[in-house]
């Protein structure tokens, strides 16, 4: 009977230990964007200046990108966020150099995390040319 139990008690442990990464992706929530601002530098690239927010949790569940998008979806720029940020949120980054083609007019902005690879609120910004 005690060998039956532990092994209930050790698949519960298991179980609960399997579950813990689905709990802390719902407790963290997505990265939301919060704030951005574009200015176009000397050379006719761009400089953002982004704000995210997210319930960074620790090395295991952080806010840990941001990316310039086209109004297509491709890829312009991409900020990484190197460590988590559990006591300054919400916190601002930038990102210089980004080269932004003379036909797009509007941009978004939008966050991730490292562990559920999802954005929350995304931000459009109009640049001015």
């Amino acid at each position: 009977m005690v060998v039956k139990s532990n092994l209930i008690l050790l698949g519960t442990i298991v179980l609960f230990s399997q579950l813990a990464p689905l709990n802390q992706k719902a407790i963290a929530g997505p990265v939301d964007v919060v704030g951005a601002k574009a200015n176009k530098e000397v050379a006719g690239t761009y400089r953002f200046d982004v704000t995210v927010k997210h319930a960074d949790t620790g090395w295991k569940h952080y806010a840990n990108k941001w990316q310039v998008l086209a109004p297509n979806g491709d890829v312009l720029g991409t900020r990484i966020l190197h460590h988590p940020h559990v006591n300054e949120q919400p916190f601002t980054r930038s990102l210089s150099g980004v080269k932004i083609p003379e036909n797009i007019k509007k941009i978004t902005i939008k966050a991730f995390d490292n562990l559920n690879h999802k954005g929350g609120k995304v931000l459009e910004v109009n640049l001015k040319k």
